[in-house]
């Protein structure tokens, strides 16, 4: 169960400490924060969606033409193009990647945001709508025929779309904390995305939902992802400091910016569970919710502060957990990347190497543990 370390590009440079600068389409710097993760040894980075931001289609092929090993993952709201298209835009995406793309389904937990882009139906509609739109992509993918497809949403006649991924198995990433979304993500995800939170509610919830994959008919076992903005120092001490800074950098630009508080009120369920979760603000031994209590959970706000082996340990607890990737960005999001790259991944990668290697010993009984990898995990050193 190899770790995937996932990062996260942005169009321009802006971060909650960072005022937006240059462009709102900054070509150049796509490139660069692209290149900066796939040098720095990331797996894959997500491009995000929202209703005022550049396409994500086009920094990912922007991004994909500046790299030749990073994989993407494009965050895409159903509902605003019709499945069958949709499902060829990702197909002609993947073949122009060389099979480096996965898809992230956000059925959108704001109504106001949807709003902004036409769409009113309610939550719960949503997710039945974007049930539909899976249903359809997946068969213009994978069916060599003409297909029929009568919803309440979407209905299709003789459908069919001539180009394919370049993947035999496109993935499709996935993520909700209500009913609703658990339901979707049963029958149609790959790897179902939780936001950051103690290793007692994330292992709550994704027992939550392995009770619901046992009603559909899936080909592989459900993988998970959980995020995480990492600060880390040389010392602890220092790595708080940062922590106190970034928040007080973040409170500031909330205030220039102008931002009502009844205005970030959270409306999904997973930001309401951060909310939740805010108001104590450590969990575990370094979970640090300052900055989802002043951004009211309205996205990935949960930190681990430390240093970068401490942080890394934290990782291999959710690791432990089951959850076998990991997505990280940082406040200052490109130098960020760098230092993660430097002094976080290594030592990611180190601790839950040397978690499958006990699995491996445990279960086969082949061959001896290294001196380092029993260190590591308190254990006796084997003959």
């Amino acid at each position: 169960m190899t770790i995937q370390i996932l990062g996260m590009i942005g169009h321009r440079k802006s971060s909650e400490i960072i005022p937006a600068e240059g462009p709102v389409f900054d070509a150049d710097y796509v490139a660069a924060f692209a290149k900066a993760h796939e040098d720095a040894g990331f797996d894959r980075v997500l491009i995000g969606q929202w209703s005022d931001q550049p396409d994500g289609f086009i920094v990912a092929a922007h991004a994909g033409a500046n790299t030749t090993k990073l994989k993407f993952l494009l965050a895409h709201r159903p509902g605003f193009i019709a499945p069958t298209l949709a499902a060829r835009k990702y197909a002609t995406l993947d073949q122009l990647l060389k099979g480096r793309l996965a898809i992230h389904v956000i059925t959108g937990g704001s109504d106001p945001e949807q709003q902004r882009d036409g769409d009113f139906l309610g939550k719960a509609e949503r997710y039945a709508r974007t049930k539909e739109f899976l249903d359809i992509v997946k068969l213009s993918w994978y069916s060599n025929q003409p297909f029929q497809y009568q919803g309440q949403y979407y209905q299709v006649k003789d459908g069919f779309s001539e180009i394919k991924p370049a993947q035999t198995h496109l993935p499709v990433y996935f993520g909700g904390s209500s009913q609703e979304a658990l339901n979707v993500a049963a029958e149609h995800a790959d790897v179902f995305a939780l936001w950051g939170e103690p290793l007692a509610e994330a292992a709550d919830l994704i027992e939550k939902i392995q009770s619901n994959t046992g009603l559909f008919s899936r080909q592989n076992p459900l993988k998970y992802n959980i995020s995480f903005r990492p600060i880390i120092a040389e010392t602890e001490k220092l790595a708080w400091e940062k922590a106190q800074h970034i928040y007080e950098l973040t409170r500031q630009q909330i205030e220039d910016r102008g931002i009502r508080q009844d205005k970030q009120t959270a409306q999904s369920v997973g930001a309401q569970r951060l909310v939740d979760l805010s108001r104590r603000e450590v969990h575990d031994r370094n979970l640090w919710t300052g900055i989802s209590s002043l951004v009211h959970g309205n996205h990935n706000s949960t930190a681990l502060v430390g240093t970068p082996d401490q942080v890394a340990e934290s990782i291999a607890d959710y690791y432990k957990l089951g959850i076998s990737s990991v997505l990280i960005r940082g406040f200052d999001p490109l130098n960020d990347a760098v230092e993660y790259g430097r002094e976080l991944l290594p030592s990611i990668r180190e601790k839950t190497e040397a978690l499958d290697k006990l699995t491996l010993y445990t279960t086969n009984f082949t061959e001896p543990l290294s001196y380092q990898d029993s260190a590591f995990l308190k254990l006796p050193k084997f003959p």
